[in-house]
């Protein structure tokens, strides 16, 4: 789709969109269309009780006294109060009114008063747009061409119309990233697999992203045991790829590291999960691809950070060769695990990645991604990610990033009534705990795989992926954790 942006000049024929503020509030431009429609417009509203409230649509086809095919009325709100997720989410919303024309314009003739400036929330309607415009359906052979969408041009007018294109660089980067998210999730696991998703971030190289990938020999080397006995019982050889964005002033500075747990698929290996929902573990490399598409992200709008990610790839499968449930296997940290249940093998993936960002780039942050337990599900449902922290000023930075972001967190406690629990009678820590707590016993296993850096662990396996779509997405990949990331380095990383 080819999204521009012009000054307020209404075209007299296609869909035209219109902002409505609080109350009903028509701008100029939609008065003078409904006293040349005979009032139309007012009738619609006045009928449909539409008074402008947040995302709030209302559809009149053909109007009379004109030649335009539809005009959509979408809920501002209160001005004063329209964030900049706010607008993208009125973007989306706009998306599923005209995604069936193939050209469209938004007239936002009311933002004048906007306090988050009327060019930056013109950019982020538009963002909201693309957000929402996404479509995995390459495996689609048989959908009807009245089943798929047809837009492909959108004009964005208004009175800012420059600086609504200069803000639209850096929302359209963060969508990208989104999208490479999306795209990596998505694909069912006979595409995506280590070797395969290391070859896709080869494509971040364009951009400035400088991509290297240690196979299976050189992680031998470094001792990465936890890991590579993860990947033991599949055929696919596991892969770690290092993703390094040096956007600082000072290229030597520490950086800030990302790391995502990349399970390409889980079946659980020995400790075999049950048949029903298997299918839903291709997306157990979620961590990995929200780190791939936030480095995209960063890359794209050339952000003044240096971040270094990591995505720990492999697949859990019950080979004849796969780690058994009582082994104990060597971290590259040189501590012991016994892996008493195979199924929780993430956090042993991401022992070794965090232990290797540390010894090798020293970062001043780090921030580790992954689908880790089905108990923070439990706990959270789909409308939280799980929060784990050494620092709690780290904490507070990325819960206010969630906050702005609309992809919140919930942090939960941690402590040594609950690291107890990773006992073991045979090694230094089993890799599970008790019955209850799962999710803070993850957490306190790989914070034994922290130094002294300043660390917070996200537990996305509930928000990763929307079996019912959101308000930005349609069912299946939701791209949780691009936004956040972005905004908290935005925030608090860049100088």
């Amino acid at each position: 789709m080819k999204i521009s942006f012009a000054k307020i000049s209404v075209p007299p024929q296609g869909a035209l969109v219109f902002g409505v503020t609080d109350n009903g509030k028509l701008g100029p431009e939609a008065v003078k269309l409904d006293k040349r429609a005979n009032g139309s417009l007012s009738r619609a509203m006045k009928a449909a009780s539409f008074k402008g409230k947040k995302e709030q649509t209302l559809e009149i086809l053909a109007p009379g006294g004109t030649k335009l095919d539809k005009v959509v009325l979408v809920g501002l709100g209160d001005l004063k109060s329209l964030s900049e997720t706010a607008a993208e989410r009125v973007g989306a919303v706009v998306y599923k009114s005209v995604a069936k024309e193939p050209s469209a314009t938004i007239v936002l003739d009311v933002l004048g008063g906007a306090a988050a400036g009327e060019g930056v929330l013109a950019a982020h309607i538009a963002g909201g747009v693309r957000i929402r415009s996404y479509r995995f359906d390459k495996y689609r052979t048989k959908e009807g061409k009245d089943e798929k969408p047809k837009l492909k041009t959108l004009v964005v007018q208004c009175a800012a119309s420059a600086s609504a294109k200069t803000s639209f660089a850096s929302v359209s980067a963060v969508v990208d990233g989104i999208f490479f998210t999306r795209d990596l999730i998505s694909e069912p696991a006979n595409v995506i697999y280590p070797a395969s998703f290391a070859a896709r971030t080869k494509a971040l190289a364009k951009d400035g992203v400088k991509v290297e990938i240690l196979g299976e020999a050189a992680m031998r080397k470094l001792g990465m045991g936890a890991l590579l006995g993860v990947g033991d019982g599949s055929a696919r050889e596991s892969q770690l790829v290092v993703m390094r964005w040096e956007g600082a002033k000072n290229k030597k500075a520490p950086p800030i590291a990302i790391v995502g747990k990349g399970v390409c698929f889980d079946t659980g290996g020995i400790s075999l999960k049950p048949p029903s929902g298997m299918w839903d573990m291709k997306w157990d490399m979620g961590g990995a691809g929200v780190v791939a598409g936030l480095m995209c992200a960063l890359a794209k709008r050339k952000a003044k950070v240096n971040v270094v990610g990591l995505c720990g790839l492999v697949e859990n499968m019950p080979d004849g060769a796969a780690q058994r449930p009582g082994d104990v296997v060597t971290s590259m940290s040189g501590q012991t695990i016994e892996v008493q249940n195979t199924d929780a093998e993430g956090r042993l993936v991401l022992a070794d990645v965090l232990w290797y960002a540390q010894e090798r780039f020293k970062p001043k942050t780090m921030i580790d991604l992954a689908t880790l337990t089905g108990a923070v599900i439990a706990a959270l449902s789909n409308h939280y990610a799980g929060l784990f922290a050494n620092d709690d000023d780290l904490a507070a930075q990325l819960t206010a990033a969630g906050q702005t972001a609309d992809e919140r967190l919930w942090r939960f406690p941690m402590g040594e009534e609950y690291d107890k629990e990773l006992r073991s009678l045979i090694a230094d820590m089993k890799n599970i705990g008790g019955p209850r707590a799962g999710s803070i016993t993850a957490a306190q296993f790989l914070q034994r795989f922290v130094k002294d850096t300043r660390w917070a662990h996200l537990d996305i396996a509930g928000v990763v992926w929307n079996e019912k779509g959101t308000v930005l997405s349609d069912p299946g990949s939701t791209g949780f954790g691009v936004r956040l990331l972005n905004r908290f380095i935005a925030d608090n990383c860049e100088g």
